[in-house]
């Protein structure tokens, strides 16, 4: 009778360890349910952020010319842009040592192989960034919108060999579709030429193409290189390099001008809004490598083509054509395909 005892009370105790492991299992699926929407809620937030400012960039550079012009010196609010998104890094962290303490994923004390990376990118964003205010001299805001639209090549291909990540099958069709519907978006129908934009526009937005794609996907490595790593260490340090190469273009360029008339002469408030603009937009691609992929950003690109295209409609008075709506829905679903592509990897 003792022993049926002590063995029905090891059953029973066996039992109860079940009953635990199995509550442990399910709290352990139900926080990496939550660790996974979290992440999901904050890819969509700056994913969307993303196009909403991408959007308004192109219409905001060419609202600040004046007379076709730009009166400001354009090494001087490439200069700001980097400053305040330098500033606004700093402010993220002060905010994050207030609440967390420093940490060392958080300090900035780094170490040289850590650092010695980010002049690279940060050259490549220099010479992207101006050439990104002398291609409007060829194209109006909607036309850019689609020829930024070349770096989906060079981001793909870049994205291979770089960081080693493959692409299935539909990604890449999706890929060509986007591609195709960004040249039926250029198209006009009053005109027999296919390639409206000069030759002078066309070098331009390749050469920004390849810039841009290198330069995204070689961040997109750096960050993720350390991912526990705050992202506002790592931008402010890329930051640092770009404010460093921007005032050797204000030195090589803009000296005269800037000394003469001064460092802000011909600035507007949209001027100011197009830097503020910039800055946003700069640290959103960042936050857009760190927690999504290159991918991601050039689809948000390629959709906030739509969106200049709509807002150009009412300030600049633009006119939507068949072969716009038609590109645009081209473009639509490559974007809808991209996504079922990384459902079925």
């Amino acid at each position: 009778m003792e022993y049926r005892k002590i063995k029905d009370q090891d059953k029973d105790g066996d039992g109860g360890g079940d009953d635990i492991e199995s509550s442990r299992g399910k709290a352990h699926a139900v926080s990496n349910v939550d660790i996974e929407r979290t992440k999901w809620k904050r890819k969509s937030v700056v994913t969307l952020a993303l196009t909403v400012l991408t959007s308004s960039q192109a219409i905001l550079i060419v609202w600040s010319k004046r007379a076709g012009k730009y009166e400001y010196s354009v090494t001087t609010a490439n200069f700001m842009v980097e400053t305040l998104k330098c500033a606004l890094s700093l402010a993220a962290l002060t905010r994050i040592w207030r609440s967390e303490g420093v940490t060392e994923d958080n300090r900035l004390n780094t170490t040289l192989d850590e650092v010695i990376v980010f002049p690279i990118p940060a050259a490549l964003y220099l010479v992207k960034n101006l050439l990104q205010y002398y291609i409007f001299a060829y194209v109006d805001a909607p036309g850019y919108q689609i020829l930024k639209n070349l770096n989906i090549i060079s981001t793909g291909v870049l994205y291979r060999i770089i960081l080693k990540k493959k692409l299935s099958e539909i990604q890449w069709a999706a890929f060509i579709l986007l591609c195709a519907g960004c040249t039926t978006a250029q198209l006009k129908s009053n005109s027999d030429h296919v390639l409206q934009t000069p030759f002078q526009g066309w070098v331009m937005a390749i050469v920004m193409a390849l810039l841009s794609g290198f330069a995204g996907v070689y961040t997109e490595a750096i960050i993720k290189k350390r991912p526990t790593r705050n992202i506002n260490v790592q931008n402010f340090w890329l930051y640092i390099f770009g404010m460093i190469f921007n005032a050797a273009a204000i030195l090589v360029q803009d000296f005269d001008a800037v000394m003469n008339k001064g460092f802000f002469h011909g600035y507007s408030f949209i001027t100011v809004l197009m830097i503020l603009n910039h800055a946003l937009s700069g640290i959103a691609v960042s936050m857009v490598m760190k927690y999504a992929d290159n991918i991601v950003k050039v689809y948000s690109t390629s959709v906030a083509m739509l969106l200049t295209a709509l807002v150009s409609v009412f300030l600049f008075g633009f006119d939507l054509s068949l072969a716009f709506f038609l590109g645009s829905t081209v473009v639509s679903v490559a974007v809808y395909l991209h996504s079922a592509g990384k459902l079925q990897r």
